[in-house]
């Protein structure tokens, strides 16, 4: 039975990760469009694989209030190509210098590094043009979450202070604090903006459900990047080490690492038991889904 309900989980992430590929093609700018050079590199990295872990988060967020999928598509997708953007950028030879991701040669490695800089910055800008035609007296909002989460005080301030710190001494308090902006914030907006346009008043318990599985993403991140299969991965086993960051494996072992991760897995189940929800079906799934980022492979 636990092998059925695996397999039908792993059936219904591939069909929403359909439907967001499918959201994604419709909303990008073609990718033959002049000047093709550009399109083509947003596309290159937009569809190399990834999980759609964060629109997944808008869509069961929704679901979980009564509401369908639709009514997330465009920040749902705004926050991928954000979320895109920054890996493009991640990888670039002044930031990590990484070779590789998601299996595949990074994006300045197949377009050169202007032609990525520049399809991040496209990424980030088409994600705002987007939201820019949502039909709702809730854009005002939504434009702030997601502007914040990726701000300074969001995504890029994280990376700002991974950077600072990288070959530094780091405390957990200041790791926990970097990977709520670095990984957490683009977590949380995806969860809290569904809520808002589902027309929740109060969000915390959702932040606090987004802060919670970002917490157990970075976690599991780390572990990974010591007992990964590389070949799942699709980057180099111990490339943080090696790079001189801050892991929570390095400060605290694999043991703790993993200890820490389960209390945060326990804490994301308990913030979504503390929302008002009206699918109940939706809800086992995002349970579902908490777990598989826990258990992931990759």
């Amino acid at each position: 039975m636990m092998m059925e309900n695996k397999m039908d989980f792993e059936q219904w992430l591939k069909n929403k990760k359909d439907i967001i590929d499918h959201w994604l093609k419709e909303l990008l700018p073609g990718r033959k469009e002049f000047p093709e050079k550009i399109h083509e590199a947003m596309y290159y990295s937009i569809f190399a694989g990834g999980k759609r872990i964060r629109p997944i988060l808008s869509i069961l967020t929704a679901e979980i209030l009564g509401y369908n999928d639709e009514i997330v598509k465009k920040p749902a997708c705004a926050l991928e190509m954000i979320h895109t953007y920054s890996l493009i950028h991640d990888d670039l030879p002044a930031m990590d210098d990484d070779d590789f991701r998601r299996g595949h040669p990074t994006n300045h490695k197949v377009y050169g590094e202007d032609i990525a800089i520049l399809a991040g910055d496209a990424l980030l800008t088409e994600a705002f043009y987007i939201l820019s035609q949502l039909k709702s007296d809730k854009l005002p909002e939504i434009l702030r979450i997601i502007a914040l989460s990726s701000s300074s005080r969001g995504m890029v301030g994280g990376q700002a202070i991974d950077i600072i710190q990288t070959n530094n001494p780091t405390d957990i308090n200041l790791l926990k604090k970097m990977h709520a902006r670095k990984t957490g914030a683009l977590l949380t907006a995806p969860i809290e903006c569904a809520a808002v346009l589902c027309g929740e008043k109060n969000t915390d318990n959702f932040r606090e459900l987004g802060d919670n599985i970002g917490m157990l993403f970075q976690i599991t991140d780390d572990i990974l990047d010591i007992r990964g299969n590389e070949a799942e991965l699709g980057k180099p086993i111990g490339s943080d080490m090696s790079l001189g960051k801050s892991t929570f494996v390095s400060l605290l072992g694999i043991e703790k690492s993993e200890k820490e991760a389960e209390k945060y897995f326990k804490s994301a189940i308990k913030s979504l038991h503390r929302i008002n929800v009206k699918n109940n079906e939706a809800v086992k799934r995002f349970e579902e889904l908490i777990r598989f980022i826990h258990d992931r492979s990759h």
